[in-house]
């Protein structure tokens, strides 16, 4: 017998394969679950592996009462019951084959329990008996003070620590946002204080959850069981309303080497009809590696390594932040060539070649984001926080794919304003 052997058409490398358009992406949402206790479960199930995890999503954000004592409360969730200490609380969960993370933002903390999936419940029944039972014994706080006392002595020595407290400050004056932990905040933590701020705001505080995972519907009816043993939570905000400040300022470090910038002003979230079209414009300024700070600031004056601009947000606002860190005797310059790019983008149009690249760039990393079910239970999160659905990343793509120039020069003028700008610099 003689085989046949097929010879192929050796690739040209030299040649870039054809860009294929992406006009849509299907977005799946999640199961959505309403407990007796009015708490929303999102699920998400087809898993094509044996993970899973569960994120309980809480109203103890930062911002909400005192920020020492909301960070304290979360790094001490868990770690001390009436039956177990933290490290056997940590190797009982080992045992299961568990991860167990905590997060905290301004406005949420977040509680993200990984498991496989016929683990999971185990995992999840470890964490609830000892959230429940949670004592905060005063050796595991004294151990995370002086923890967190020694960061903070080292991030004081860095010049982009200090800018970023300096802005957040300034831009969210007066408000329970611009609340930061001072060193001299350490002596004040108190036992009773943590506590009253974990029944409050986690035992009674639970806003909604997310899981994910393959689970048999016996396990899924018992977790349901545990997680309406949480109140709900009623937290009112008020509105936030901005009192930013404005203008330019420096804190001066001495020996230090390099500048730290911050310049920024207030926006909005994706809740605000310009946040698609001034995504793409931020992107080209300087959210992408190819942006036009990166290409002026960086490659072309070599002032820094990386610049980034980036829109970030909170429940009820959103806020565009310029960060950098540059040599001391180019701080002035940076800003100078900063405020320039501004202008490029006020007085001419973006060509056309710049802008199908940075098209086709978001609507990749958007591609990415949607791949697999963890990163679509993401994508669905992070717009459901907003009262949005998944119909929000149909209008993205539909949006980036019809952005004209002039929209993006008429965004400019009206937000890229250097005279709305805070500007703060540390070094």
């Amino acid at each position: 017998m003689i085989r046949q052997i097929q010879y192929h058409k050796p690739i040209n490398r030299s040649i870039a394969p054809a860009i294929q358009s992406i006009d849509k992406i299907n977005f799946i949402a999640p199961e959505k679950i309403i407990l007796q206790n009015g708490v929303c479960l999102f699920w998400k199930s087809g898993i094509q592996n044996q993970t899973s995890k569960i994120e309980l999503h809480f109203e103890a954000g930062s911002s909400i009462d005192d920020p020492l004592t909301a960070g304290l409360c979360a790094g001490l969730l868990i770690n001390g019951s009436s039956t177990k200490n933290a490290k056997q609380i940590q190797k009982a969960l080992d045992s299961v084959g568990s991860y167990y993370d905590v997060s905290l933002n301004q406005d949420t903390a977040v509680v993200t329990i990984y498991a496989l999936n016929n683990q999971l419940l185990k995992a999840y029944r470890i964490f609830h008996e000892h959230l429940f039972d949670a004592i905060f014994p005063q050796k595991e706080i004294d151990n995370l003070v002086q923890e967190r006392k020694q960061k903070f002595k080292l991030q004081e020595q860095k010049v982009s620590f200090l800018a970023q407290r300096l802005f957040q400050q300034k831009l969210m004056d007066q408000s329970s946002y611009g609340r930061l932990i001072e060193f001299e905040d350490y002596k004040r933590a108190n036992r009773d204080k943590i506590r009253a701020y974990h029944s409050q705001y986690f035992l009674n505080g639970l806003h909604k959850v997310f899981l994910i995972g393959d689970i048999k519907q016996i396990e899924l009816n018992d977790l349901i069981g545990l997680l309406n043993a949480y109140k709900q939570s009623t937290l009112q905000r008020e509105n936030f309303t901005w009192k930013a400040q404005k203008g330019v300022q420096h804190l001066v470090k001495k020996d230090a080497v390099q500048s730290a910038l911050r310049i920024g002003r207030p926006l909005f979230n994706k809740t605000h009809p310009d946040f698609i079209a001034f995504s793409i414009l931020n992107t080209i300024l300087g959210d992408y590696f190819g942006s036009r700070l990166m290409s002026n600031i960086r490659e072309d004056k070599g002032f820094t390594y990386g610049i980034g601009s980036h829109i970030l947000e909170n429940r009820q606002f959103g806020y565009l932040v310029i960060g950098s860190e540059v040599g001391i005797n180019n701080r002035e310059a940076t800003i100078s060539e900063i405020q320039i790019e501004f202008k490029r983008l006020q007085n001419q149009l973006v060509g056309k070649e710049e802008l199908d690249l940075v098209k086709n760039f978001l609507l990749g990393q958007l591609l990415k984001s949607a791949d697999g079910p963890y990163a679509m239970l993401d994508l669905y999160a992070n717009v459901e926080v907003h009262d949005l659905d998944l119909n929000f990343y149909e209008k993205y793509i539909a949006e980036i794919k019809s952005i004209k120039p002039e929209k993006l020069r008429e965004l400019a003028i009206e937000y890229l304003n250097w005279q709305d700008m805070l500007i703060i610099s540390a070094g």
